[in-house]
């Protein structure tokens, strides 16, 4: 029995305005090749480098969120190698000196966060013998966070790939988008029959979605372990991973820090980072949101939800703000807790669903006023549930400018609950279904439910079937 172990390396591109060590645009979605570049991202000789300011203070308020040792003294460095991806021949990195070491996120110990420069994309076509190189990528700041070895299985992996990009996304630090390669996942693994004792690293690289990392951890375990079993001997080397096939392949033996040749920037001052105000630890606590662990706690002491609603107020920022707005609103009304759940049952099922409407984030379409009536006309029953549903779309599609009251009342969405009125409904009813009738008296439950739609279908669905329910029960008896 083999005891796999796993450490992570995590890339995740900033969210800044412009480059790391130049001011061409920072754009992931920019869909034309080579027109964000510069003499600098583009290693023309005699130009200098000038290190974004933003992008260290995203570095900082990740490591302390992650409770991380913010370094005071920093440097950067030349990581040396050849690609056609890299303009200058070598990548600006952090070796001896990152902005952050230690910290745990999800009970995952952190080795280390520091700050460098992406790479260019490169394309391969199957028409041609040749790759085409695009620049608009090479010298965006790009965060790279090392884990411990302290994984052992691919669903924990992937679990914890999920917390971080939760919190880079809760932070406003990168979007995070995997399928933009905006966050990329490495993996490095190694089996063993002694339990503690690493076997020999494999580095799978360059994982961009949650399935290929649970999946290429999955392999590479089974890989290792057979070929152990074999008589075999794992190399320690870098490997791809095929997503049509599902395996991991060899790209090359694994270098060793001697093989790149750092050695510190000379073109970039040293930080220290104490002698910046807006950098010191004080500074940053300011700016650093609810974290995701806080937020779970929160909600689910304050607002009685389920782990499942929390997780989507986790994951949503703007939309756990409309929420608490909305409680807000319904704080000095009566049955307060019944409507705090009703709110967040029509938020996390039914206002969501509305999202493919409108370019911008829902919650902009809705005032939280407007949505506190239609919960509010729900719960006094003024309304059905399927009403409120209809009406929440209704005041989405005219994004917000109507009076709710009245939009329910021109639809036909208010639910007749007069007694005068529904007794003539019930008169009715009573009278063209005597069958009926006699089975509700003969103690067939199934009867009233029959009366109750023929109720409603008389009232072309404007009754209050609650109200009409136990009327019938009191004129029948």
């Amino acid at each position: 029995m083999f005891e796999p172990t796993i450490g992570l390396e995590v890339h995740a591109e900033l969210r800044t305005k412009t480059k790391m060590f130049c001011n061409s645009k920072n754009d992931a979605d920019e869909k034309t090749p080579n027109v964000n570049i510069c003499p600098v991202c583009m290693a023309h000789p005699g130009v200098l480098p000038v290190i974004n300011a933003e992008a260290v203070k995203h570095v900082l308020r990740v490591g302390l969120a992650m409770e991380g040792e913010l370094a005071d003294y920093s440097e950067f460095d030349r990581k040396n190698y050849f690609y056609p991806d890299i303009p200058k021949a070598f990548q600006i990195t952090q070796y001896e000196f990152p902005l952050i070491s230690g910290g745990m996120l999800d009970g995952v110990e952190i080795t280390r966060i520091h700050l460098e420069e992406d790479t260019a994309r490169s394309s391969h076509t199957t028409e041609s013998d040749h790759s085409l190189v695009d620049f608009n990528r090479a010298g965006v700041p790009l965060m790279e966070l090392v884990t411990e070895p302290v994984l052992h299985n691919a669903k924990d992996s992937v679990h914890f790939a999920r917390e971080l990009q939760l919190m880079l996304r809760t932070l406003g630090t990168s979007y995070a988008n995997m399928e933009k390669g905006e966050m990329r996942v490495e993996a490095n693994i190694s089996v063993s029959k002694i339990k503690g004792e690493l076997g020999t690293k494999v580095e799978v690289k360059n994982l961009n979605s949650f399935r290929a990392v649970e999946r290429a951890i999955n392999f590479e375990i089974k890989r290792q372990s057979e070929l152990i079993d074999a008589g075999g001997t794992v190399i320690q080397e870098t490997r791809g991973w095929d997503e049509s096939k599902e395996v991991t392949f060899s790209q090359r033996i694994k270098e060793e820090a001697a093989d790149y040749r750092y050695f510190p920037e000379p073109d970039l001052p040293k930080l220290k980072i104490s002698e910046i105000p807006e950098l010191s630890r004080e500074s940053l606590y300011e700016t650093l949101p609810e974290l995701p662990k806080a937020k779970r706690s929160r909600f689910a002491e304050e607002f009685n939800l389920n782990t499942e609603t929390i997780e989507v107020y986790v994951a949503d920022v703007a939309l756990a703000t409309f929420f608490e707005t909305v409680v807000t609103v319904l704080s000095d009304t009566e049955d307060i807790k019944k409507k705090i759940l009703l709110a967040s049952n029509y938020i996390v099922n039914n206002l969501i669903a509305l999202k493919s409407l409108k370019k911008e984030h829902i919650t902009e379409h809705i005032l939280p006023t407007d949505f506190t009536e239609i919960v509010t006309l729900a719960h006094k029953g003024e309304i059905s549930s399927n009403g409120a549903v209809d009406l929440i779309l209704l005041v989405v599609e005219h994004d917000g400018k109507v009076n709710v009251t009245e939009l329910a009342k021109e639809k036909g969405l208010l639910q007749q609950n007069d007694e005068g009125a529904l007794m003539g409904i019930i008169e009715t009813v009573i009278s063209e279904n005597a069958s009926a009738v006699a089975e509700l008296k003969a103690g067939k439950e199934q009867a009233l439910q029959f009366l109750v739609g023929q109720g409603m279908k008389v009232s072309r669905g404007s009754a209050n079937p609650a109200k009409l329910k136990d009327l019938i029960q009191k004129q029948i008896g």
